[in-house]
């Protein structure tokens, strides 16, 4: 019902994408807005449950940031505990070592493939880290802006759209800029570990 507003053609992008991603291990599902993918998230999660997250635009523009750092939140936070620490090296160790305690990942990525392909992308390459292995489950948000027929595309989307905008970002905030330093094509996950929000709306890059 969700996707009813849609065209039949940007309907049957969607439904493409989604039974190529369930052969290959990603639970998918359609929610319209960014209140929808919100709800469904934080469905997905218990309360008491060990969370973190790595940098997103698109999960701040659902609200999952600002709702994470509530003191009613109901969750342990873990990106509230390692941004307390100062020093550097430490920060990092720490850092590496709750994504790896977590019960739940979150993040998005760059690009999904109509084939079922996956493409994600850091500069140092920290989200990959909670995606790739350790959390029991990872949870992506991403726009339907996100969505292309193949990896070649996906490639192309990332270079061309997410980079520059991205960077962009980035130096607004007053860093250096942003790079691409990892990318990681996912093939195929073991099922039950990570599931896909879709959102009927552009978000982040």
């Amino acid at each position: 019902m969700a996707m009813d507003r849609f065209p039949a053609e940007e309907r049957g992008r969607i439904e493409r994408t989604f039974a190529a991603l369930r052969p290959r291990g990603v639970d998918p599902i359609f929610v319209a807005n960014r209140n929808e993918a919100l709800a469904n998230i934080l469905a997905r999660i218990p309360k008491g449950a060990n969370v973190a997250h790595g940098s997103s635009t698109t999960l701040t523009q659902v609200g999952f940031v600002e709702y994470m750092r509530r003191p009613d939140s109901g969750y342990r936070y873990l990106n509230a505990e390692w941004t307390k620490e100062h020093d550097p090296a430490n920060r990092a160790r720490l850092r590496a070592r709750l994504t790896m305690e977590a019960d739940f990942y979150l993040g998005s990525v760059q690009a999904i493939c109509e084939t079922g392909e996956v493409i994600a992308a850091d500069a140092g390459g920290s989200r990959q880290v909670g995606y790739v292995y350790g959390p029991p489950h990872v949870i992506w948000a991403a726009g339907t802006n996100k969505l292309v027929p193949t990896v070649e595309a996906g490639l192309r989307r990332l270079r061309e759209v997410a980079l520059p905008l991205e960077d962009r970002r980035m130096k607004d905030a007053g860093a250096p800029g942003s790079s691409i330093g990892k990318i990681v094509i996912y093939e195929r996950e073991r099922p039950g570990r990570i599931s896909l929000v879709l959102v009927g709306e552009a978000l982040g890059f």
